[in-house]
């Protein structure tokens, strides 16, 4: 069972990007369950926290931010590779995941989301009934 898809427009976009000189805006991330909770980090190196939006509709989670620079009057750029701009990254969450409770946080460029499990999809124990029904079965 899945937790989570991915969709990327960087692969979508990729040539006309690339065509128009900007290349890609990129946000890696890495994802794992932990216990009862699913814990996505995506890299934002150099973004204001201010930018960051994260919104959940349905099941698709969505992630933006913006990173931008511009040098200063007097200033002499000699190099200029990292990109600027808007970034945005769409996740696909299973129904297994309690949205009404993702908790972000971002620190030292890492956007952060704490997904929890949601009680249905959790394991849980089964009574087992003996012979009449008066005398359930102690079970491990």
């Amino acid at each position: 069972m899945s937790v989570l898809t991915t969709f990327d427009p960087f692969f979508r976009d990729f040539d006309r990007l690339t065509r128009r000189g900007q290349g890609p805006r990129f946000m890696p991330a890495d994802a794992f369950r932990r216990g009862d909770e699913f814990v996505v980090n995506f890299d934002l190196p150099g973004v204001d926290p201010a930018s960051v939006e994260v919104t959940v509709d349905k099941n698709v989670l969505s992630v933006e931010a913006e990173r931008r620079w511009s040098p200063e009057e007097g200033d002499r750029v000699v190099l200029s590779e990292r990109p600027q701009g808007r970034y945005e990254r769409k996740l696909y969450l299973s129904d297994n995941l309690n949205t009404d409770a993702i908790e972000a946080s971002y620190e030292h460029g890492v956007l952060s989301l704490r997904i929890p499990v949601s009680e249905a999809a959790k394991p849980r124990k089964v009574q087992v009934i003996a012979g009449n029904g008066n005398e359930a079965i102690a079970s491990n």
